[in-house]
């Protein structure tokens, strides 16, 4: 059964808790160029375009957009969401050799740790606001936010069946570990962008990127709701380097046992 969304009010405690400064946004993969072309109000490119840019379009100007792997600008972009074949060219990155990384060898030990989505099953992904319902469900969501907007958004994942989480990059095609990883694993995916991200999507100096699967989000506004209960919230207001820090660890770290 399709798992089903209040994308308005989801959104709405988003902002409301994390004070977000773009649109939290959907990603989804479609198995024919026919089903992504039926969104309603679905833009397509005229020109080649990287995945970032396209991603942007929807977080920034709050647009719907659809594309195939000839839409985008090479195949490192179509890779990592399975557009793209994952093959012997693309795996021994030697476009990136002396350029990113110093040797072939380096460069192919890159595109082996890249998270991707296996080719052979999709042709098509389209990008779009939460809140338009167009993706309904997306694949998985993407936030952005500064590091203190994420560290409330992982607070909220820990608050109730606790794990420790772990994030990776691979540097630059840091994609891969945000959308990439996310779609590949079903799981949340935390990254620091890379350069490209930044120049063609972008993505400011302070913003890191959060993709998951929507089924995370509910679990997420639980966790901001309970801790801001207990009186923890963003922004967090500096108690100060020099002053008695004990009166302000008895309250955000009392025994509530007692």
């Amino acid at each position: 059964m399709t798992e089903t969304y209040d994308w308005n009010a989801i959104v709405d405690a988003l902002n409301r808790h994390l004070h977000l400064r773009s649109i939290p946004i959907g990603m989804k993969l479609f198995e024919t160029v026919e089903a992504m072309e039926a969104i309603p109000k679905i833009r397509r490119p005229r020109s080649k375009h990287t995945t970032d840019q396209i991603v942007a379009q929807a977080r920034q100007l709050g647009w719907t957009v659809g594309i195939t792997v000839d839409d985008l600008v090479g195949a490192q972009c179509g890779a990592v969401i399975g557009l793209h074949p994952q093959d012997d060219e693309w795996r021994s990155g030697k476009r990136m050799a002396g350029v990113w990384f110093k040797t072939q060898e380096d460069a192919a030990l890159h595109q082996a740790a890249m998270d991707v989505v296996p080719y052979g099953r999709y042709r098509a992904m389209a990008v779009s606001p939460l809140t338009s319902g167009r993706l309904d469900p997306p694949d998985i969501g993407l936030i952005y936010g500064t590091p203190g907007q994420m560290i409330f958004v992982i607070n909220a994942l820990q608050w109730s069946g606790y794990r420790k989480m772990s994030f990776t990059s691979v540097g630059e095609s840091a994609c891969a570990d945000s959308w990439g990883k996310a779609l590949a694993t079903g799981e949340p995916a935390l990254t620091i962008p890379c350069y490209a991200e930044r120049r063609y999507g972008g993505v400011a100096d302070d913003e890191l990127l959060m993709a998951l699967p929507p089924r995370y989000l509910p679990k997420i506004l639980d966790g901001l709701a309970a801790l801001a209960k207990n009186g923890f919230r963003h922004p967090v207001p500096p108690y100060g380097i020099q002053v008695d820090a004990e009166a302000g660890l008895a309250v955000s770290y009392a025994d509530k046992s007692k």
